[in-house]
């Protein structure tokens, strides 16, 4: 007999009307919702927000003020920071006022880089607001030195040194006893790169609670204050010194009355600055798929039915394992093709309004519309199978609803508790679509690290793995409800 002939006529039964216009249904709702949210999300930066740049291997942001001057290939920066503060616009709890304070993250320091073009690569060591002395390098490189703050009672004295390509952070609490932090190698430096003072200070985030307990990240602009003095360089420097935003200026009605830069009073240098020197994390492939859990649903529905007829057919292994695999490449093609219209598109389209949107790598977009497929096509199986073994299609449906729908739908939007939510999506199977996730954390970045963010609990790999594991459970346990004889399809 051949392998192909229940193959052909699965396929000729399955396509009936009402299932494929229910997928391909399922399909364009994807795609509209996803489309319209796209239309509907314009800047907010005053005009287009600032592009983004490419650095150290990822999409960064790559903004401060930056008191500069010439550093040949051999030669050194020594500064003793004195003071640093800072200032946090309109926080809660009745964000009416403007306070002081740095955010932890907040960054005063020396810096050495390959010129003053955003994404550039540099090494930095810097005083942070609550993490002590850093050294940092290309964007995504952060190792610690001494805790601490700093005061004029206690002060901290900050030295890098450049040998070629190698950077060497060191620092001191008194500038004769000297404790080196890290070196980092910076491949491909010209003859003469940019070394100086610096800060920047990221916006600070605090979480406001929603739904049944939910947080939602809220920003606002901050502005970190560093006062040096004893700056002495070392080497070959030649040049003035110059002062500039390197990533151009923040634009907003505080910072234009509170304009940052650097300023020389009695020996001593304030330079103040906002932005941050870090990797970005775009949520864009997270806002475009919103319709993905209507998607599901419906999909979920035409596979519980399925499995429902089928289970009442009794027919053999065989045209079990045929229909399951049909009804799987039949969801896979429609998730590739909606999925793989929708990303690009929307993404196109948010560029379009002035939304600075991270390129998605060819192989990370890769792996979000096909891996969306699959876990489509897995989703599919394993509700076929709920409906073979119960033989009742609403309570397939609603069981399917519940172990897939529901715990993706309540754990992407803001509803439930973060904890409560990253809990669902490491042992549902919803944790599948973990497929999708393009956010990477990192601990020297501050930011909302939860699935209303579009960050999930569990590798992309490892979320698909455990969606597989469950379908092929789910299978098993269906298939072995009762032998049944095979066909002869003769």
């Amino acid at each position: 007999m051949s392998t192909t002939q229940p193959m052909r006529s699965e396929w000729t039964a399955f396509r009936r009307p009402g299932r494929l216009i229910a997928l391909a249904a399922a399909g364009l709702i994807v795609i509209a919702v996803g489309l319209l949210l796209a239309a509907g999300n314009r800047s907010h930066c005053g005009g287009p927000c600032p592009e983004l740049v490419s650095g150290g291997g990822v999409v960064v942001r790559d903004k401060f003020s930056f008191l500069h001057r010439d550093l040949g290939r051999e030669g050194s920066i020594t500064v003793r920071l004195t003071s640093m503060t800072g200032t946090i616009t309109y926080p809660p709890p009745n964000h009416d006022q403007i306070v002081p304070g740095l955010v932890p993250w907040a960054k005063a320091g020396i810096l050495i880089k390959d010129g003053v073009r955003p994404g550039s690569q540099y090494a930095a060591l810097l005083m942070t607001g609550s993490h002590g002395v850093r050294f940092q390098y290309n964007y995504t490189h952060d190792l610690a030195g001494r805790a601490g703050g700093v005061s004029e009672q206690s002060p901290r004295w900050l030295r890098l040194t450049r040998s070629g390509d190698n950077i060497t952070g060191a620092e001191s609490t008194d500038g004769k006893q000297w404790h080196n932090v890290a070196t980092s190698k910076l491949h491909g430096l010209p003859e003469n790169v940019q070394v100086g003072l610096f800060a920047t200070s990221p916006n600070d985030l605090t979480l406001r609670k929603v739904g049944l307990g939910a947080t939602m990240g809220q920003a606002r602009h901050t502005q970190a204050v560093g006062v040096f003095d004893n700056v002495t360089v070392d080497g070959a420097a030649t040049g003035k010194w110059h002062s500039e935003p390197v990533g151009g200026e923040i634009k907003t009605d505080w910072e234009r009355q509170h304009p940052s830069g650097a300023v020389e009073k009695d020996g001593a240098i304030t330079v103040s600055g906002s932005g941050d020197i870090r990797p970005h994390s775009d949520e864009s492939v997270k806002t475009l798929l919103l319709g993905l859990p209507i998607g599901l649903i419906i999909v979920l529905i035409v596979a519980a039915r399925h499995g429902t007829r089928t289970a009442r057919q009794t027919p053999s292994r065989r045209v079990i394992a045929a229909r399951a695999t049909i009804l799987g490449a039949a969801t896979f093609a429609t998730g590739l093709v909606a999925v793989g219209i929708l990303v690009p598109t929307g993404m196109a389209i948010l560029k379009g309004n002035g939304i600075a949107v991270s390129p998605l790598p060819f192989l990370t977009g890769t792996r979000v519309v096909a891996g969306l497929a699959v876990a489509l096509a897995l989703c599919a199986i394993l509700t076929f199978g709920l409906g073979l073994r119960l033989r009742r299609g609403w309570t397939a449906i609603l069981i399917g609803l519940s172990l897939i729908a529901l715990p993706y739908t309540i754990a992407t939007l803001p509803l439930l508790p973060d904890p409560f939510s990253q809990w669902l999506l490491r042992l549902t199977p919803a944790a599948g679509f973990a497929v999708q996730q393009t956010m990477t954390e990192y601990p020297h970045v501050t930011a909302h690290y939860a699935l209303s963010a579009g960050y999930f609990p569990l590798p992309w790999w490892a979320g698909l793995a455990l969606l597989g594991a469950y379908t092929l459970i789910v299978m098993w346990i269906a298939l072995g409800r009762k032998p049944v004889a095979d066909t002869d399809w003769r």
